[in-house]
C-alpha cells in the first residue's frame, strides 16, 4: 500500500482537467541494452487519475538465449527456462497498458524494448503516450544529486528493497510517482509526455555464429527491423546553443549533439534520450557543434573529419551516457 505523500492538490477539484485518466507504471529487465535484446521480466502498477494504486503485476519471461548481465538482474538461464515466452503472455501485458499512459524511468528505452517485444510477436502495444519520471523530476525542479531511480525514490523517503527486480522497481517508481504527480498538480506543471510509435515490420536475420560479434548471442535468432519506424522531424530544440563541451564539466541543454559509426545502443534510443534532455541532436556538423559522439574516433567518416578540422570535442557513447545522467539546465 503506498503512504500517502500528496497534497490537496491531489483533490479533484484542484487537479488539472488535461491530466491523462490513468497511468500504467512500468519496468523491464532486459538481456541488454541494443536492438537485439530481450525483456526477461517486466511488471506494471496500474493507477489511477490521481496516481493511486489499482492493481500490480509481474511476470517473468523465457528470453530464448542467454539472460546477460546475470549479477545485475538475478535472473539465470535455468530460473527463466520455465518462464512464459513473451508472446504467451503479451496478452495480458497489453490489458494492463491498454488506455494509459506508460510510465517508467527513463521511458524511452522501456518503451522501445516493448515495442520490439510486440512487434517479433507480430502485435502492436496499446500505448500512444508515454512520461519518463527523470524528465517530470526536472520539470519539478527537484534537488536531486543524478538522477538515478535510488535518488529518486530517497528524495521521496521510498526504500528500495530489490534493486533491478521488476516488480520493486516498479513500486518504488510508482511510490515516487504519485507526489511527484501531486506536486506538478499543484504547480499546474505541463507533464512531459512524449508520443509511442509501435513498431510494424521485423525481418528475421541469420543467427550469428558462436564468438561473432553481433547484437544477439550464438545459437539463437536475432531480429532487426525492416522498417525500424517512420522518419520523422524532431520539433526545434528551445534551449540556445551554449557552445561547445568541455571535458570534465557536464552537457548543457542547447548543445547541439551529432553522431557518427554504430552504437551498441539503438541510434534513435540514443537520439531519444539527447532531446528529453534537453540537447540538440544535429544531423550533420558543423562549427556550431557542442559535441561529436563515435565509437570509432579513427574512423574516416565525414563527421569524424568535420570534427578533427573543427576541433570538435569527441566523446564515445560510454561517456555519453554517463554524461546524459546529469544535464545541466539551460540559463534562465
Amino acid at each position: 500500500m503506498l503512504e500517502d505523500r500528496t497534497t490537496a492538490a491531489s483533490s479533484p477539484t484542484a487537479w488539472p482537467a488535461a491530466y491523462p485518466q490513468g497511468y500504467a507504471v512500468v519496468d523491464v529487465e532486459t538481456t541488454g541494452l541494443a536492438r537485439d535484446d530481450r525483456i526477461i521480466s517486466a511488471a506494471v502498477y496500474r493507477l489511477d487519475a490521481h496516481g493511486e494504486v489499482e492493481d500490480h503485476w509481474y511476470t517473468m519471461v523465457n528470453p530464448e538465449r542467454d539472460p546477460g548481465p546475470v549479477w545485475i538482474h538475478g535472473l539465470t538461464s535455468e530460473v527463466l527456462e520455465g518462464a512464459p515466452h513473451f508472446q504467451d503472455i503479451a496478452e495480458e501485458f497489453a490489458t494492463r497498458l491498454e488506455g494509459r499512459v506508460l510510465v517508467a524511468h527513463n521511458a524511452v528505452f522501456d518503451w522501445q524494448m516493448i515495442a520490439r517485444e510486440y512487434a517479433r510477436a507480430e502485435r502492436e502495444a496499446p500505448v500512444r503516450q508515454r512520461l519518463c519520471t527523470i524528465a517530470l523530476s526536472k520539470e519539478l525542479g527537484l534537488p536531486l544529486p543524478n538522477h538515478k531511480l535510488e535518488s529518486l525514490a530517497a528524495h521521496f523517503g521510498v526504500v528500495q528493497q530489490r534493486a533491478h527486480h521488476a516488480l520493486d522497481d516498479a513500486r518504488v517508481l510508482a511510490e515516487a510517482f504519485r507526489p511527484s504527480l501531486a506536486a506538478a498538480a499543484a504547480g499546474g506543471v505541463r507533464l512531459p509526455l512524449h508520443e509511442c510509435r509501435p513498431l510494424t515490420e521485423w525481418a528475421d536475420r541469420p543467427a550469428p555464429h558462436i564468438g561473432q560479434q553481433a547484437g544477439g548471442y550464438g545459437g539463437y535468432r536475432s531480429f532487426q527491423p525492416s522498417g525500424w519506424r517512420p522518419s520523422r522531424k524532431r520539433p526545434a530544440c528551445p534551449y540556445p546553443n551554449p557552445g561547445r563541451y568541455e571535458d570534465g564539466k557536464p552537457l548543457k541543454q542547447g548543445m547541439r549533439v551529432a553522431f557518427s559509426g554504430d552504437t551498441s545502443i539503438e541510434r534513435e534510443l540514443l537520439e531519444d534520450r539527447a532531446v528529453e534532455a534537453g540537447l540538440h541532436v544535429a544531423t550533420s556538423l558543423s562549427r556550431l557543434t557542442s559535441l561529436l559522439v563515435t565509437n570509432d574516433p579513427d574512423s574516416g567518416t565525414s563527421k569524424v573529419v568535420k570534427a578533427r578540422q573543427y576541433g570538435t570535442p569527441v566523446v564515445d557513447e560510454a561517456a555519453f551516457g554517463q554524461l546524459l545522467r546529469d544535464v545541466e539546465p539551460a540559463d534562465g
